[in-house]
Protein backbone atom coordinates (compact mmCIF):
# COMPACT_ATOMS: atom_id res chain seq x y z
CA UNK A 1 0.00 0.00 0.00
CA UNK A 2 1.48 3.28 -0.35
CA UNK A 3 2.22 5.56 2.24
CA UNK A 4 -0.02 8.56 1.53
CA UNK A 5 -2.94 8.81 -0.74
CA UNK A 6 -4.26 11.85 -2.63
CA UNK A 7 -7.95 13.30 -2.20
CA UNK A 8 -8.64 11.33 -5.80
CA UNK A 9 -6.54 8.28 -4.93
CA UNK A 10 -8.73 7.42 -2.06
CA UNK A 11 -11.67 7.73 -3.29
CA UNK A 12 -10.83 5.46 -6.36
CA UNK A 13 -9.18 2.91 -4.33
CA UNK A 14 -11.85 2.80 -1.75
CA UNK A 15 -15.23 3.65 -2.88
CA UNK A 16 -15.18 4.07 -6.70
CA UNK A 17 -16.85 0.63 -7.88
CA UNK A 18 -16.36 0.38 -11.43
CA UNK A 19 -16.84 -3.75 -11.21
CA UNK A 20 -21.03 -2.83 -10.29
CA UNK A 21 -23.25 -2.31 -12.46
CA UNK A 22 -25.12 1.00 -11.92
CA UNK A 23 -28.39 0.34 -10.45
CA UNK A 24 -29.94 4.21 -10.86
CA UNK A 25 -27.24 6.91 -11.47
CA UNK A 26 -27.47 7.91 -15.06
CA UNK A 27 -23.82 9.32 -13.97
CA UNK A 28 -22.43 8.50 -11.25
CA UNK A 29 -18.82 9.17 -9.26
CA UNK A 30 -16.10 11.17 -11.68
CA UNK A 31 -18.46 14.32 -12.56
CA UNK A 32 -19.24 17.56 -10.68
CA UNK A 33 -22.67 16.08 -10.27
CA UNK A 34 -24.91 12.98 -10.12
CA UNK A 35 -27.50 12.45 -12.26
CA UNK A 36 -30.47 10.39 -11.36
CA UNK A 37 -33.42 9.43 -13.78
CA UNK A 38 -36.50 10.50 -12.20
CA UNK A 39 -39.28 7.88 -12.05
CA UNK A 40 -42.83 8.81 -13.48
CA UNK A 41 -44.95 9.06 -10.52
CA UNK A 42 -43.01 9.54 -7.84
CA UNK A 43 -41.21 11.60 -5.41
CA UNK A 44 -37.81 11.88 -4.52
CA UNK A 45 -37.27 11.83 -0.84
CA UNK A 46 -33.95 12.90 -0.03
CA UNK A 47 -32.23 12.74 3.97
CA UNK A 48 -28.63 13.66 5.52
CA UNK A 49 -26.99 12.79 8.62
CA UNK A 50 -23.78 13.68 10.45
CA UNK A 51 -21.85 11.54 12.17
CA UNK A 52 -18.84 13.12 14.31
CA UNK A 53 -16.68 11.30 16.01
CA UNK A 54 -16.78 11.80 20.06
CA UNK A 55 -20.41 13.03 19.35
CA UNK A 56 -22.09 10.08 17.67
CA UNK A 57 -19.70 7.70 18.45
CA UNK A 58 -16.48 6.34 20.41
CA UNK A 59 -13.22 6.35 18.50
CA UNK A 60 -12.29 2.82 19.26
CA UNK A 61 -15.94 1.78 17.34
CA UNK A 62 -14.76 -1.00 13.99
CA UNK A 63 -14.34 0.95 10.86
CA UNK A 64 -16.91 -1.70 9.17
CA UNK A 65 -19.71 -1.42 11.97
CA UNK A 66 -19.22 2.37 11.31
CA UNK A 67 -19.56 2.23 8.00
CA UNK A 68 -22.81 0.17 8.53
CA UNK A 69 -24.01 2.70 10.79
CA UNK A 70 -23.50 5.47 8.50
CA UNK A 71 -25.59 4.56 6.03
CA UNK A 72 -28.17 3.09 8.21
CA UNK A 73 -29.12 5.98 9.73
CA UNK A 74 -29.67 7.00 6.58
CA UNK A 75 -31.83 4.53 4.96
CA UNK A 76 -34.03 4.51 8.53
CA UNK A 77 -35.03 8.01 7.33
CA UNK A 78 -35.85 7.03 4.10
CA UNK A 79 -38.13 3.82 5.52
CA UNK A 80 -39.62 6.38 7.70
CA UNK A 81 -41.04 8.01 4.54
CA UNK A 82 -41.95 4.52 2.96
CA UNK A 83 -38.91 5.46 0.36
CA UNK A 84 -37.23 2.58 -1.25
CA UNK A 85 -33.63 3.21 -1.45
CA UNK A 86 -31.89 4.53 -4.51
CA UNK A 87 -28.60 6.31 -4.29
CA UNK A 88 -26.28 8.18 -1.59
CA UNK A 89 -23.71 10.44 -1.38
CA UNK A 90 -20.53 10.28 0.86
CA UNK A 91 -18.90 13.25 2.21
CA UNK A 92 -15.73 12.11 4.29
CA UNK A 93 -13.54 13.89 6.65
CA UNK A 94 -10.27 12.33 7.76
CA UNK A 95 -7.59 13.65 10.23
CA UNK A 96 -5.28 11.46 8.05
CA UNK A 97 -4.71 9.58 4.61
CA UNK A 98 -1.31 7.03 5.56
CA UNK A 99 -0.44 4.13 5.51
CA UNK A 100 -2.34 3.42 9.01
CA UNK A 101 -5.76 4.76 7.89
CA UNK A 102 -6.02 2.60 4.49
CA UNK A 103 -6.50 -0.29 6.49
CA UNK A 104 -9.23 1.71 8.28
CA UNK A 105 -10.73 2.74 4.81
CA UNK A 106 -10.94 -0.73 3.45
CA UNK A 107 -12.72 -2.10 6.42
CA UNK A 108 -15.19 1.16 6.81
CA UNK A 109 -15.89 0.82 2.91
CA UNK A 110 -16.91 -3.05 3.38
CA UNK A 111 -19.25 -2.06 6.11
CA UNK A 112 -20.49 0.60 4.03
CA UNK A 113 -20.82 -1.38 0.54
CA UNK A 114 -22.18 -4.43 2.46
CA UNK A 115 -25.76 -2.57 3.78
CA UNK A 116 -25.91 -0.77 0.18
CA UNK A 117 -25.90 -3.77 -1.68
CA UNK A 118 -28.53 -5.46 0.29
CA UNK A 119 -30.71 -2.12 -0.23
CA UNK A 120 -29.72 -2.00 -3.63
CA UNK A 121 -28.26 2.02 -2.84
CA UNK A 122 -25.64 3.45 -5.22
CA UNK A 123 -22.71 5.64 -3.72
CA UNK A 124 -22.90 8.49 -6.50
CA UNK A 125 -21.04 11.26 -5.62
CA UNK A 126 -19.39 12.82 -2.31
CA UNK A 127 -15.96 14.84 -1.38
CA UNK A 128 -13.09 13.85 0.74
CA UNK A 129 -11.66 16.28 3.27
CA UNK A 130 -8.54 16.39 5.83
CA UNK A 131 -10.26 17.19 9.25
CA UNK A 132 -11.51 15.65 12.39
CA UNK A 133 -13.18 12.40 11.55
CA UNK A 134 -16.70 13.22 10.08
CA UNK A 135 -18.92 11.38 8.51
CA UNK A 136 -21.96 13.03 6.21
CA UNK A 137 -24.00 10.83 4.24
CA UNK A 138 -27.12 11.80 2.00
CA UNK A 139 -29.52 9.33 0.99
CA UNK A 140 -32.04 9.23 -2.09
CA UNK A 141 -35.31 7.56 -2.27
CA UNK A 142 -38.25 6.99 -4.32
CA UNK A 143 -41.39 7.36 -3.44
CA UNK A 144 -45.00 6.78 -5.25
CA UNK A 145 -46.48 10.37 -5.55
CA UNK A 146 -48.93 10.75 -2.23
CA UNK A 147 -47.97 7.88 -0.88
CA UNK A 148 -45.48 9.23 1.71
CA UNK A 149 -45.53 8.78 5.00
CA UNK A 150 -45.31 11.89 6.91
CA UNK A 151 -45.47 13.61 10.01
CA UNK A 152 -48.07 15.77 10.01
CA UNK A 153 -51.21 12.95 9.40
CA UNK A 154 -52.07 11.57 12.92
CA UNK A 155 -55.60 11.85 13.66
CA UNK A 156 -57.08 11.55 17.06
CA UNK A 157 -58.29 7.90 17.69
CA UNK A 158 -55.19 6.60 15.96
CA UNK A 159 -53.08 3.47 17.71
CA UNK A 160 -49.43 3.96 17.93
CA UNK A 161 -47.04 0.91 17.36
CA UNK A 162 -43.43 0.83 17.53
CA UNK A 163 -41.70 -1.84 15.53
CA UNK A 164 -38.65 -3.95 17.26
CA UNK A 165 -37.61 -3.21 20.94
CA UNK A 166 -36.42 0.39 22.05
CA UNK A 167 -33.82 0.84 24.62
CA UNK A 168 -30.49 -1.41 24.18
CA UNK A 169 -28.83 1.07 22.22
CA UNK A 170 -29.47 3.58 25.20
CA UNK A 171 -28.51 0.30 27.83
CA UNK A 172 -25.19 -0.14 25.73
CA UNK A 173 -23.98 3.59 25.47
CA UNK A 174 -24.84 3.67 29.55
CA UNK A 175 -22.26 0.60 30.11
CA UNK A 176 -19.82 1.66 27.89
CA UNK A 177 -19.92 5.73 29.48
CA UNK A 178 -19.80 3.49 32.90
CA UNK A 179 -23.59 4.99 33.94
CA UNK A 180 -24.27 1.43 35.06
CA UNK A 181 -22.66 -2.30 35.29
CA UNK A 182 -23.90 -5.00 32.91
CA UNK A 183 -23.66 -8.88 32.41
CA UNK A 184 -20.38 -9.06 30.56
CA UNK A 185 -22.50 -11.67 28.41
CA UNK A 186 -25.24 -9.44 27.74
CA UNK A 187 -23.04 -6.69 26.39
CA UNK A 188 -22.14 -8.25 23.41
CA UNK A 189 -25.77 -7.57 22.01
CA UNK A 190 -26.12 -4.81 23.28
CA UNK A 191 -23.36 -3.37 21.61
CA UNK A 192 -24.77 -4.32 18.49
CA UNK A 193 -27.87 -2.48 18.55
CA UNK A 194 -25.75 0.44 19.23
CA UNK A 195 -23.53 -0.25 16.46
CA UNK A 196 -25.51 -1.78 14.00
CA UNK A 197 -28.83 -0.45 13.66
CA UNK A 198 -31.35 -2.30 11.09
CA UNK A 199 -33.21 0.13 8.41
CA UNK A 200 -36.56 -1.07 8.56
CA UNK A 201 -36.91 -0.20 4.77
CA UNK A 202 -39.16 -3.29 4.16
CA UNK A 203 -41.53 -2.29 6.72
CA UNK A 204 -41.49 1.59 5.71
CA UNK A 205 -42.50 0.69 2.08
CA UNK A 206 -45.41 -1.70 3.67
CA UNK A 207 -46.78 0.82 5.67
CA UNK A 208 -48.24 2.75 2.32
CA UNK A 209 -51.79 3.22 2.89
CA UNK A 210 -52.11 1.68 6.36
CA UNK A 211 -50.31 3.94 8.25
CA UNK A 212 -51.31 7.44 8.76
CA UNK A 213 -48.32 9.32 10.30
CA UNK A 214 -45.15 7.60 10.41
CA UNK A 215 -40.81 8.45 11.99
CA UNK A 216 -37.54 7.04 12.61
CA UNK A 217 -36.25 7.05 16.58
CA UNK A 218 -33.24 8.52 16.18
CA UNK A 219 -33.42 10.54 19.39
CA UNK A 220 -35.75 8.90 21.91
CA UNK A 221 -39.22 8.10 22.10
CA UNK A 222 -40.21 10.89 24.22
CA UNK A 223 -38.87 13.20 21.56
CA UNK A 224 -39.74 11.89 18.73
CA UNK A 225 -43.28 10.89 18.92
CA UNK A 226 -43.61 14.67 20.40
CA UNK A 227 -42.83 15.90 16.53
CA UNK A 228 -45.69 14.17 15.51
CA UNK A 229 -48.04 15.25 17.91
CA UNK A 230 -46.62 18.98 16.70
CA UNK A 231 -46.88 18.30 13.30
CA UNK A 232 -50.37 16.98 13.20
CA UNK A 233 -51.82 19.20 16.04
CA UNK A 234 -52.77 16.20 18.48
CA UNK A 235 -51.62 14.60 21.81
CA UNK A 236 -51.00 10.90 23.35
CA UNK A 237 -51.58 8.71 25.72
CA UNK A 238 -48.67 6.09 26.28
CA UNK A 239 -48.59 3.04 28.15
CA UNK A 240 -45.11 3.11 29.19
CA UNK A 241 -45.59 -0.79 30.59
CA UNK A 242 -46.36 -1.64 27.00
CA UNK A 243 -43.20 -0.55 25.50
CA UNK A 244 -41.44 -3.55 24.10
CA UNK A 245 -38.14 -4.33 25.41
CA UNK A 246 -35.48 -6.94 25.29
CA UNK A 247 -34.91 -9.42 28.30
CA UNK A 248 -31.27 -7.44 28.73
CA UNK A 249 -33.06 -4.41 29.59
CA UNK A 250 -36.32 -6.18 31.68
CA UNK A 251 -33.32 -7.56 33.91
CA UNK A 252 -32.50 -3.87 34.75
CA UNK A 253 -34.05 -1.28 38.02
CA UNK A 254 -37.48 -0.46 36.45
CA UNK A 255 -36.30 3.54 36.48
CA UNK A 256 -33.41 2.65 34.22
CA UNK A 257 -35.49 0.53 31.62
CA UNK A 258 -38.16 3.86 31.45
CA UNK A 259 -34.89 5.69 30.74
CA UNK A 260 -33.28 3.84 28.00
CA UNK A 261 -36.91 2.72 26.46
CA UNK A 262 -38.34 6.80 27.02
CA UNK A 263 -35.38 9.11 26.33
CA UNK A 264 -33.14 6.77 24.83
CA UNK A 265 -31.79 7.30 20.82
CA UNK A 266 -29.96 5.50 18.43
CA UNK A 267 -32.89 3.18 18.30
CA UNK A 268 -33.85 3.51 14.72
CA UNK A 269 -37.07 1.48 14.94
CA UNK A 270 -39.99 3.15 13.32
CA UNK A 271 -42.77 4.68 15.09
CA UNK A 272 -46.11 5.60 13.74
CA UNK A 273 -49.82 5.98 13.85
CA UNK A 274 -52.47 3.80 12.25
CA UNK A 275 -56.48 3.89 12.53
CA UNK A 276 -57.62 0.57 14.74
CA UNK A 277 -59.61 -0.97 11.69
CA UNK A 278 -56.07 -2.05 10.69
CA UNK A 279 -54.67 -3.87 13.77
CA UNK A 280 -55.31 -7.34 12.08
CA UNK A 281 -53.15 -6.20 8.38
CA UNK A 282 -50.48 -4.48 11.03
CA UNK A 283 -49.96 -8.22 12.91
CA UNK A 284 -50.24 -10.28 10.06
CA UNK A 285 -47.53 -7.57 8.23
CA UNK A 286 -45.29 -8.14 11.38
CA UNK A 287 -45.22 -12.41 11.00
CA UNK A 288 -44.82 -11.67 7.03
CA UNK A 289 -41.98 -9.40 7.12
CA UNK A 290 -40.40 -10.52 10.58
CA UNK A 291 -40.49 -7.57 12.59
CA UNK A 292 -42.14 -7.11 15.66
CA UNK A 293 -44.83 -4.45 15.81
CA UNK A 294 -46.51 -3.38 19.42
CA UNK A 295 -49.18 -0.89 20.08
CA UNK A 296 -48.12 0.98 22.59
CA UNK A 297 -50.85 3.52 23.05
CA UNK A 298 -53.22 6.28 21.30
CA UNK A 299 -53.99 9.47 19.65
CA UNK A 300 -56.26 12.03 20.91
CA UNK A 301 -57.76 15.68 19.89
CA UNK A 302 -55.69 18.63 21.34
CA UNK A 303 -57.71 19.73 25.03
CA UNK A 304 -59.64 22.87 24.52
CA UNK A 305 -57.66 25.84 26.16
CA UNK A 306 -58.79 27.35 29.80
CA UNK A 307 -61.84 30.16 28.84
CA UNK A 308 -60.44 32.87 27.72
CA UNK A 309 -56.98 31.83 27.37
CA UNK A 310 -55.68 31.54 23.50
CA UNK A 311 -52.38 30.30 24.35
CA UNK A 312 -51.89 27.00 24.02
CA UNK A 313 -51.20 25.12 27.44
CA UNK A 314 -49.54 21.31 27.35
CA UNK A 315 -51.40 20.33 24.07
CA UNK A 316 -48.71 18.43 22.14
CA UNK A 317 -47.41 16.37 24.79
CA UNK A 318 -47.39 12.85 25.47
CA UNK A 319 -49.03 11.78 28.26
CA UNK A 320 -47.67 8.72 30.23
CA UNK A 321 -49.62 5.88 31.79
CA UNK A 322 -48.88 2.33 33.45
CA UNK A 323 -50.26 -0.44 32.52
CA UNK A 324 -53.07 0.25 35.23
CA UNK A 325 -54.25 3.52 33.60
CA UNK A 326 -52.66 5.64 36.13
CA UNK A 327 -50.91 8.10 35.28
CA UNK A 328 -46.97 8.85 35.83
CA UNK A 329 -46.61 12.48 36.83
CA UNK A 330 -42.68 12.87 35.33
CA UNK A 331 -41.43 14.59 32.73
CA UNK A 332 -39.58 12.46 30.50
CA UNK A 333 -37.21 14.00 27.62
CA UNK A 334 -35.15 13.22 24.42
CA UNK A 335 -31.59 13.48 23.08
CA UNK A 336 -30.71 17.15 21.90
CA UNK A 337 -27.84 18.14 20.11
CA UNK A 338 -27.33 21.16 21.83
CA UNK A 339 -28.59 20.18 25.34
CA UNK A 340 -26.62 16.87 25.70
CA UNK A 341 -26.58 14.78 28.95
Amino acid sequence: MPTFLSEFSLIDRYFARREQPRRDAVLGIGDDCALLAGRPGHELAVSTDMLIEGRHFFADVPPATLGHKALAVNLSDLAAMGAEPRAFTLALALPDAGAARQGWLEAFAHGLFALADRHGCELVGGDTTAGPLNICITVFGDVPSGQALRRNAAQPGDDIWVSGTLGDARLALGALRGEWTLAAHALPALRHALQMPEPRISLGIALRGIAHAALDLSDGLAGDLAHILRRSNVAARVDVDALPRSAALRAQPLSIQRRCAIEGGDDYELCFTAPPSQRDTLLALAARIGVPLTRIGTIDALADPPAGNTTAIDSHAVHWYDASGAPIGTTWRSFDHFHAE
